[in-house]
């Protein structure tokens, strides 16, 4: 019997930090601007940092969880170990909803913007092109991806720099540098409804735990790259945030609510900026585009290989890519919903399923470290107790902010995995094959 083929070892501790900082995209600040300026009523600074106490508490148990189980399948594999099979299963089924909609924000996002600069070029050209961009790339290897994915962000990190400096220059000479920080004519649960459609923004270094299984050592450089991501990622989210309310403390009316982060741009460094802008974002996307593409096709790989998901086909790897190239092109199907998906929608989609694996991933370290290990000394109490309580109760509150429709369309993406995992129980196979027979011999 041939010994199926396994993904390979090859990622060294920085590809993954960029691999995840592309997944999250610097850019994806400008691309998500004007939804994350509208829910939080412009108080951006604010909800940004709510936002990054909220997920360091998550990316501390996340770390954790990867040091217990060091393998690809992320918040599936941490819930289905220390809670309940079953319970992994549907933590796992959401967070496919965040994956497979993560690609389809890449490809909307380049459509969106693209046909802003370029109107005459219909979106749904732009978003083909990069779909199948980021598929071909996808297929090449983990290694040929991050190694891109480098070179990108570092052109996203200089962009991130210069918009900053252009708006130091433009700040008043006399005005208060604590006023963005001392606001307060907005209620704090107006910020903390921006920082939950915020928080889509540090989705990345969740990602990275889907590579685990091609990454050197990853016991050990999957935890510190997850604290890299979070600390780079902050920075590149406050200081603009910050700077941008110094600038412009009053309300903007933006034409489009959907492309205000161009119109930012323009106003910020005029047609000369806003080009520069474009031609960044478009790599951006593409990087962001490669790396959610990796991911969810990894976690499709893992639920495959436990037959979870039909092992035929989505355990299945390149013989010469050492690539899972079947759920590559499965994604690349699903992310051509983009051509009939709004931006908003999708991104309440993703925080939906990114909410419910964030709040299970701390519960997990709960139940691993401090039930089943029992590690209830004053410190493991503190580490393995406090910590994850606190941050699952700052994302179950995150939680219950998200928006009616995102509740409702996650809810019922639930529902679809449960009737999907109750038609492949032994039970349901058993019934299934006697209706057949029972339907053969009538027939």
């Amino acid at each position: 019997m041939r010994e199926p083929i396994k993904l390979q070892q090859t990622l060294t501790l920085f590809q993954v930090v960029f691999l995840g900082l592309a997944w999250m995209t610097p850019m994806i600040y400008f691309s998500i601007y004007g939804i994350a300026y509208e829910s939080s009523s412009g108080m951006l600074t604010q909800a940004y940092l709510a936002a990054f106490i909220a997920i360091m508490f998550t990316a501390y148990s996340y770390g954790l969880m990867s040091i217990a189980h060091p393998t690809s399948g992320s918040a599936y594999t941490y819930v289905k170990k220390a809670l309940h099979p079953y319970l992994g299963f549907l933590v796992g089924w959401a967070l496919l909803l965040d994956y497979l909609f993560s690609p389809i924000i890449a490809c909307l996002t380049f459509g969106i913007y693209m046909h802003a600069q370029f109107p005459v070029v219909p979106a749904y050209a732009w978003m083909i092109g990069i779909n199948v961009a980021i598929t071909l790339a996808n297929i090449k290897g983990a290694s040929f991806s991050a190694n891109l994915s480098k070179w990108f962000v570092l052109l996203q990190m200089g962009f991130i720099g210069l918009f900053c400096a252009l708006l130091v220059r433009h700040s008043p000479a006399h005005s208060d540098p604590l006023a963005p920080l001392l606001q307060t004519d907005i209620p704090f649960s107006t910020i903390l409804t921006g920082a939950s459609v915020i928080c889509f923004s540090f989705l990345g270094f969740d990602s990275i735990t889907t590579m685990a299984e091609e990454t050197k050592n990853a016991k050990k450089n999957i935890p510190r790259a997850i604290g890299f991501i979070i600390i780079i990622a902050s920075i590149l989210y406050v200081t603009p945030s910050y700077l941008t309310q110094l600038v412009f403390p009053k309300a903007i009316a933006f034409l489009n609510i959907d492309s205000a982060g161009l119109e930012i741009v323009k106003m910020v460094g005029g047609a000369a900026l806003s080009t520069v802008f474009i031609v960044v974002l478009l790599f951006a996307i593409f990087t962001q585009g490669i790396s959610s593409v990796s991911s969810v096709s990894r976690l499709m790989y893992v639920m495959g290989r436990e037959s979870i998901l039909p092992p035929r086909y989505f355990a299945y790897v390149h013989p010469k890519w050492k690539t899972p190239v079947v759920n590559i092109l499965m994604v690349a199907i699903v992310s051509m919903l983009a051509l009939v998906i709004q931006l908003d929608m999708a991104v309440k989609f993703v925080n939906f399923g990114a909410l419910t694996a964030f709040f299970f991933v701390n519960i997990s370290v709960i139940s691993h470290y401090y039930a089943r290990e029992r590690r209830r000394s004053l410190k493991g109490t503190l580490l393995y107790l406090a910590l994850p309580a606190v941050g699952a109760g700052i994302i179950g509150w995150l939680f219950m902010l998200l928006s009616k429709d995102a509740l409702i369309m996650g809810l019922l993406w639930l529902l679809a995995g449960i009737l999907f995992h109750a038609r492949n129980t032994p039970f349901a196979k058993q019934l299934l094959t006697r209706n057949k027979m029972q339907s053969s011999r009538h027939g």
